[in-house]
């Protein structure tokens, strides 16, 4: 079994799990070890405070369960921040006065509204939908480079309206293979995200091709999250993600200590 290095609990906005609830819970799957990343938002639409992290007790308290768990279960303390360009500094600034093991950067808000929403969608053709969403993770990257890996890089086709039954890696291959190439570039890393199982998407975020291209590309810093906001679905589907890894070329997956990789044999 893998690290679980993708979850939520009550400090994330979307999620009522208390965090010894999803403590218990790895420990009773066997996993080696978790990480919480619970979500940041900041400038969210419709509910701008829905995932503003209260960093001091989310980090008091990660620090205590870390001790009393110690004996159990290795925990790791991370976040998730929604990145949007015009957040860059503050999230610069937020980062020089929290320190994490574990930093993942997301795309939960594209100029002004979530892919969670049919809103999103109001107007658009579903593939430029898709394009709009790759062309704001380039605008992601571009302002702002301090995280570890980005995050459920294709999330938005588990809300399309026909989520992915038209949808295709090579459909989106210029803007995704600039996107790959520019992570591979910074050093940055990508995660498989089992939540597209959940969804209903019979595949990860991103899709099986992104994974291989990826590593054809020289890609090699992965790491495996089910983005877990209840007990029951930490580590949902992993028994399919390292046969999926496997078969996309890579040995390792990788868990952050510090903001450090290291790297686990599959």
């Amino acid at each position: 079994m893998f690290w679980d290095t993708h979850m939520h609990c009550n400090f994330s906005g979307d999620s009522d799990a208390p965090p010894e609830s999803m403590v218990e819970g790895a420990i009773r799957k066997k996993l080696p070890g978790i990480c919480f990343t619970d979500h940041l938002d900041y400038d969210y639409p419709k509910d701008p405070g829905l995932f503003l992290l209260d960093l001091p007790t989310y980090e008091r308290e990660i620090v205590q369960l870390k001790s009393r768990y110690a004996a159990q279960l290795p925990i790791l303390h991370g976040i998730e921040l929604g990145l949007q360009p015009q957040l860059a500094a503050r999230h610069r600034q937020l980062l020089q006065e929290y320190r994490f093991d574990f930093v993942i950067a997301s795309s939960h808000v594209v100029h002004g509204k979530d892919p969670y929403f049919s809103d999103y969608y109001d107007g658009k053709q579903e593939d430029a939908a898709y394009l709009e969403y790759f062309t704001s993770i380039l605008e992601n990257i571009r302002a702002f480079q301090d995280f570890d890996v980005y995050g459920h890089l294709d999330y938005v086709v588990r809300y399309g309206p026909n989520q992915n039954k038209f949808y295709t890696y090579e459909k989106f291959q210029d803007i995704l293979d600039t996107i790959l190439r520019e992570l591979i570039l910074l050093g940055k890393g990508i995660e498989l995200n089992t939540a597209g199982y959940k969804h209903g998407l019979g595949q990860p975020n991103p899709c099986g091709a992104i994974l291989k291209r990826y590593r054809e590309l020289g890609g090699e810093i992965l790491t495996i999250g089910a983005d877990a906001h209840k007990p029951e679905h930490i580590a949902y589907s992993f028994d399919q993600a390292g046969e999926l890894l496997k078969s996309c070329g890579f040995s390792y997956y990788t868990v952050f200590h510090a903001r450090k990789p290291e790297f686990l044999k599959l």
